[in-house]
């Protein structure tokens, strides 16, 4: 392991470790829930290598031995991170005996890794564990580590409607950052268009909507420009149910996720829609269930020659994966097909999100330099469906067809998920 001190982003650090330790979560039907206290850098310098392997020896340590269905994991540091300063990471009310915690804290592995960090153990509380690290602010003077590109993005009204309280109260202190005013609704308090009219961004848990809330936000969309955001995890959210949904929010949430968010939502070509013009404007949200796609479809002719080669394009017959034709692939270039399987993985995994917002944006560079990467790595790996439906964007762009461009962001997000599916069950992941 490298001892070489680089600059990180905290938030990728912590992303990536949900997913090392993701299956070790599931299978005990635990949520991972970050809190992430206001000071926290958004880029360190500091041993980047070993925290990740730390933290995900913690959590899978956690998750292992806790009676808990919620494990929370606390970021703090000093207000005034001027220089270097310690980071404290914090799990407590584990519901673990004291005595494991400590032999497992004092172990050879944990302690080397402590040890590449100067790191610490802190004792406090039984049940709890407490690690202070110290890192050094990416750059020197930066105290505002998320900053927004507007002014009229800061101060917006949200209204969270969330089954848990440790997720309720982790979003909030991170919309709080910026500084929002966050209130914590109810599902059965939500019963008139009234109660959500005053507010700038709805955020509704997917196990919580039901047609009656989706249809209530629908209605409110008519009158004003609220922005309404789907919690959840990635392969159980349902926003291609509602076609309404602005954004979805993928857990585990960061104070980068959230960062993101605003700017995804209240920008458009760098500039925020003003509120006095919210009224009775036509939505931007893009179509993504049967009905939606359909009216989308009205504008394409049958006639027109682009339908014809879509129509025909649909008829090819085609595998989510050819293993047996990637497998060829890789041995013509000489390259490990599972590597490649892998790299298909990280570079387009959560990727429908990414495709929704360009199409949304209208951003036809980034639509077409997407497409073209996305075709190179499905070619290579046997993704046939895959292919087909990149090989389908760009007869959009031949025909000159943008308009019809909102219907796919919800079918690349199924072809997506069946893909991922496919690759990790060859991969046994």
């Amino acid at each position: 392991m490298s001892e070489i001190e680089k600059i990180f982003d905290i938030n990728r650090i912590l992303k990536k470790i949900y997913l090392l330790v993701e299956n070790s979560a599931k299978s005990k039907n635990i949520e991972l829930i970050y809190s992430m206290g206001t000071s926290i850098p958004r880029e360190l310098r500091g041993n980047e290598e070993a925290l990740e392997a730390l933290l995900s020896k913690v959590l899978s340590f956690v998750f292992e031995h806790t009676t808990k269905n919620e494990v929370v994991l606390s970021l703090h540091a000093p207000e005034d991170f001027l220089y270097e300063e310690s980071i404290s990471f914090k799990i407590d009310k584990t519901s673990i005996v004291q005595q494991t915690i400590t032999r497992f804290l004092f172990s050879n592995e944990i302690s080397t890794l402590l040890s590449l960090l100067n790191g610490k153990v802190i004792e406090e509380h039984d049940g709890e564990i407490c690690i202070e690290i110290p890192f050094t602010i990416g750059e020197l003077g930066f105290r505002r580590h998320y900053r927004l590109p507007s002014k009229s993005m800061l101060e917006k009204k949200v209204l969270l409607i969330i089954e848990s309280a440790n997720v309720t109260q982790s979003i909030m202190d991170m919309f709080k950052y910026f500084p929002y005013d966050v209130q914590v609704g109810f599902k059965e308090f939500q019963s008139h268009q009234e109660d959500l009219e005053h507010y700038d961004v709805i955020i509704v848990e997917d196990k919580l909507l039901d047609t009656s809330m989706a249809k209530l936000i629908i209605d409110v969309q008519m009158e004003t420009d609220i922005k309404y955001v789907l919690l959840g995890n990635e392969e159980n959210i349902t926003a291609n149910l509602f076609p309404d949904v602005s954004m979805q929010l993928l857990k585990p949430v960061t104070q980068e996720s959230i960062f993101e968010l605003i700017i995804s939502l209240f920008s458009k070509d760098g500039v925020e829609k003003k509120k006095t013009d919210r009224r009775k404007e036509p939505r931007e949200s893009l179509p993504l269930n049967d009905t939606a796609i359909l009216e989308v479809s009205k504008t394409m002719n049958k006639n027109d020659a682009i339908y014809a080669a879509i129509e025909e394009k649909k008829q090819e017959a085609s595998m989510v994966l050819d293993t047996r034709a990637g497998l060829e692939n890789a041995k013509k270039l000489n390259v490990i097909y599972s590597d490649e399987l892998k790299v298909f993985l990280d570079m387009f995994n959560k990727s429908d999100l990414y495709f929704r917002e360009i199409v949304l944006e209208k951003s036809i560079n980034k639509i077409k330099e997407f497409c073209i990467d996305l075709e190179k790595q499905s070619k290579i790996i046997g993704a046939e469906s895959m292919l087909k439906f990149a090989e389908t964007i760009n007869l959009i762009f031949v025909y000159n067809k943008l308009d019809i461009l909102p219907i796919y962001p919800g079918r690349y997000h199924i072809e997506l998920r069946k893909l991922v599916n496919e690759i990790k069950k060859y991969l046994h992941i």
